[in-house]
């Protein structure tokens, strides 16, 4: 495993654990609002300063980009960090959240981690070694037509114009798909598809810390990440779709 990697898998064990030992807390936590049904709470501050005071201790050249705290340094080295993806979930002691870190250099994604604390489930890859659950070898699901498929999505919820986008979509493929799920955390709805538990996934209007390891766990189980409009952008839009390639061809001929 990639020395980066390790440390990266470190960071997000210790932030994991300091999300689960508040579970119990929750009626006590400070909470803020970010935007219309958008919050942080200090759970989220608190796991973002462990992950990078555990990555900066072994790489203190490095800068971050954070889902509360914003761009920190400059450097080829980027680190893309959602500390607590699934906030919402959190809060009403809905057992599904993550951590979500991944590293990009010069812009391309190098090394992935998204950790689901309570299942104790971890995902990780390394650019060109493939993608592991619990250190067993993850694929993406060889299903080729949406007939008897598994979906996965999300609701764009603080955008009007992308929520018309995401119904009109929803309206197109429901019919096609034996069913499609909403869990309100994409970090782990990619590391599914990269594990095969869902065939595909879409969204629209998401962030760089929510796409960013879960599209490298994808890309190195075998399948493919796209812009909804079949470019390659999606981490500038936040608009995207994931599966294995012939999944991802007949997705969007029903949406497009």
């Amino acid at each position: 495993m990639h020395p980066i990697l390790n440390i990266a898998i470190r960071a997000a064990r210790a932030a994991g654990d300091s999300i689960v030992r508040q579970m119990d807390r929750v009626s006590d936590i400070s909470i803020e609002s970010k935007g219309k049904n958008d919050f942080v709470t200090e759970v989220d501050k608190n796991a973002e300063e462990i992950i990078i005071y555990t990555i900066k201790n072994a790489y203190p050249e490095h800068a971050f980009l954070g889902e509360e705290t914003g761009q920190r340094g400059e450097s080829d080295f980027l680190w893309i960090i959602d500390p607590l993806d699934g906030t919402t979930n959190f809060l009403h002691n809905f057992p599904h959240f993550a951590v979500s870190i991944a590293l990009q250099h010069k812009g391309v994604l190098e090394q992935a981690v998204v950790y689901d604390p309570l299942k104790q489930e971890l995902f990780t890859a390394s650019k060109g070694k493939g993608a592991l659950l619990n250190n067993r070898k993850m694929r993406v699901s060889n299903k080729k037509t949406l007939d008897g498929a598994l979906l996965g999505t999300g609701f764009p919820f603080n955008d009007e114009a992308a929520m018309i986008s995401f119904i009109e979509s929803f309206k197109a493929l429901f019919p096609a798909v034996a069913g499609i799920r909403r869990a309100g955390v994409a970090s782990l709805d990619l590391a599914y598809v990269a594990a095969g538990r869902l065939d595909g996934f879409w969204e629209f209007n998401l962030k760089p810390w929510d796409i960013a390891a879960g599209a490298l766990l994808v890309q190195e189980a075998g399948g493919i990440s796209a812009e909804l409009t079949g470019g390659v952008d999606y981490m500038q839009s936040g608009n995207i779709i994931s599966a294995n390639p012939k999944m991802i061809k007949a997705m969007l001929k029903v949406l497009y």
